[in-house]
């Protein structure tokens, strides 16, 4: 799947004035970045039209009596790279945490004024999971991703998504390869994780296999659509493929972009699941960029954020009694603490009790 269901070919026409057309460079593993202008330029990403795009939109000299987030509008629009030719772009956001706080002391009344400042009840409707005030920011992104890493965000399900339509238009001659410290095994532990990194020849085959496939396919794509990536054709006597038929053939390292619209409730979920360190790398790569954003946007809920979301440890009630047992000093064992394996080594990893893990 290269577009979202339902999405009309014209529909997409709201991206494709920001389509990457320009030749693959493959095996860059590192991201050469810039500063130029206010703006973060990716030297292998963005032509020259793109890059004068980005400075006229940023440019624009808007009055509004809305709020706005400062420290967000200083990267409004800019492309802020992620793996090898990905990038996350702010568009367009509403609210800031006032609006939050707005929004909580409408619905609580005069229970809130138990709260006297904007940091104590953020904190206190973040702890307490009351969590429709968040829903009354939103933030739109314009993201270039692989179509594999599409697949695993297109999950969630709370956001408004329209994606580059590849029945309109031919998709960029762009493939993701990992760096070789991101090729992993299979964990023996865990099904859908990785194990430990691959090494060497292995490595390099593995590498050199994905760049192959991926330059085959594209090549084989084109031939079926007899037209190049650049929009020349291949042979003038053939009828070339329709796309929404070419496009079957192609490796799922390819990039697609969409515009993702959710709420700051939705976008908090997201973040929980996909910047965690259990996430897959790739999305989690995206997801550590966002993070950054939601720092500038909601600064207050950020900190919110990152203290009850992020990096804690959800304890069952036997997880609990284990606890309690430690500091009565009865030290329970992981056979009588009812608790599965899994369960009780996640528990000790997290408060750094290792010698007690279940092999």
């Amino acid at each position: 799947m290269v577009e979202v269901v339902g999405t009309a070919p014209t529909s997409a026409m709201f991206i494709t004035k920001f389509v990457y057309r320009h030749s693959w460079k493959s095996n860059i593993y590192n991201i050469k970045l810039y500063f130029k202008d206010s703006i973060y330029l990716l030297e292998m990403a963005l032509s020259e039209q793109q890059k004068k795009e980005i400075l006229e939109q940023q440019a624009q000299k808007n009055i509004t009596r809305r709020v706005i987030s400062p420290e967000l509008e200083k990267i409004l629009y800019e492309a802020q790279p992620v793996l090898d030719h990905g990038f996350v772009r702010v568009i367009d956001y509403m609210g800031d945490d006032s609006s939050i706080v707005q929004a909580a002391r409408v619905s609580y009344g005069k229970g809130t004024k138990k709260v006297s400042t904007d940091s104590g009840l953020i904190k206190y409707l973040m702890r307490h999971r009351h969590s429709t005030p968040f829903e009354m920011c939103e933030i739109k992104y314009h993201v270039k991703l692989p179509i594999f890493v599409a697949r695993q965000w297109i999950r969630h399900r709370t956001a408004n998504v329209n994606e580059y339509s590849a029945r309109y238009s031919i998709l960029d001659k762009e493939f993701y390869l990992p760096s070789k410290e991101n090729l992993a095994a299979q964990s023996t532990s865990n099904r859908q994780g990785r194990g430990e990194t691959i090494n060497g020849k292995q490595a390099d085959n593995i590498l050199e296999l994905l760049k192959k496939d991926a330059e085959q396919t594209y090549a084989d794509y084109e031939l079926m659509l007899n037209e190049k990536y650049d929009g020349t054709k291949i042979n003038e006597n053939n009828k070339g493929l329709a796309r929404e038929l070419a496009r079957m053939n192609l490796t799922l390292n390819t990039y697609t972009q969409w515009y993702w619209k959710t709420d700051l409730l939705n976008l908090l979920n997201f973040l929980s699941l996909r910047a965690d360190s259990h996430a897959q790398y790739e999305i989690r790569a995206y997801a550590d960029v966002m993070i950054e954003s939601l720092k500038k946007w909601v600064p207050i809920t950020y900190e919110a954020f990152m203290d009850y979301r992020i990096g804690v440890l959800e304890i069952s009630a036997k997880g609990l009694k284990v606890i309690g047992s430690f500091l009565n000093g009865t030290n329970i064992s992981y056979k009588d603490s009812g608790l599965g394996k899994r369960e009780w080594n996640e528990l000790m990893t997290k408060l750094k009790l290792n010698n007690k893990t279940i092999k």
